[in-house]
């Protein structure tokens, strides 16, 4: 298996923790949790900032010294709806304790304690379309560059319809050379539906020295640290990703393969 493709270690209780050591780069982690309803879990965010992206379900949550109430709307991640999600800043504590059956993501990069603790969405998260034809995919925006309360954190929800591409025409972010293109690393947690099935992820460079591509399951989890790394969902199974970017420099610039460059001229 690639060292790249990450599956949870269980369905139940912490399901997935990555670190930026354990990835063996320098400022993303992501970790997933699984409850059942009653169930609680409790972290402090440390040296790191968080967005908690409740997929699924709902939850109580206290956080930063606040009680923020019960947070989550959708039962089911392809709904499609808005998700409801907490920014907090580096050197806090939280507990989530779950209402019912939940699914709760926690994104974490550096932080510098340049923001206070806030909810993000439902309200001012919109699902837009983005490309063409098969291309086509619906996205939600939950912390973006164009959203100014995070140090560091860039993150989005995905939906790819079924039989579509997505991160597609392929493209990296691998460099620090603002404004032609930025270092940012990245992680994709993935869901099918029906969750029975699989999706494709291609991670690879120009030079080949990087090129992987993996059969991705449900709750999977890929690491992109460098290269071009395009989805596909395979007819009869939608896709669902949840990403997590983060670098030196909280900016999306990215350059697309030389080889398919055509087709972002052509599409634009």
């Amino acid at each position: 298996m690639s060292p790249l493709l990450r599956r949870p270690f269980g369905t139940h209780g912490k399901v997935h923790e990555i670190t930026a050591q354990g990835a063996g780069w320098r400022h993303v982690g992501f970790s997933l949790y699984r409850l059942r309803a009653g169930e609680s879990a409790a972290e402090a965010t440390g040296a790191n900032e968080a967005i908690l992206v409740m997929v699924e379900g709902k939850a109580a949550f206290r956080a930063a010294g606040q009680d923020w109430g019960v947070l989550g709307e959708r039962m089911d991640v392809f709904e499609k709806t808005a998700p409801h999600c907490l920014y907090l800043p580096d050197g806090q504590e939280w507990q989530a304790t779950a209402e019912t059956d939940c699914t709760l993501a926690v994104c974490l990069a550096p932080g510098r304690g340049g923001h206070a603790a806030r909810r993000i969405g439902p309200d001012g998260i919109t699902l837009t379309s983005r490309g063409r034809g098969t291309n086509t995919r619906h996205i939600n925006n939950i912390a973006m560059e164009n959203e100014d309360f995070c140090d560091s954190l860039l993150v989005t929800e995905v939906f790819t319809p079924a039989g579509h591409w997505s991160s597609y025409p392929s493209h990296r972010h691998d460099e620090d050379d603002f404004p032609r293109i930025t270092y940012l690393e990245e992680t994709y947690y993935h869901r099918l539906n029906p969750g029975t099935g699989f999706g494709v992820q291609r991670v690879y460079t120009d030079d080949g020295t990087l090129d992987e591509t993996m059969a991705v399951h449900d709750s999977d989890v890929v690491l992109v640290p460098r290269g071009h790394h395009p989805c596909g969902a395979p007819y009869g199974f939608e896709m669902y990703y949840l990403n997590v970017m983060a670098g030196p420099l909280r900016k999306w610039r990215f350059v697309p393969d030389p080889a398919i460059e055509w087709i972002m001229q052509r599409d634009a």
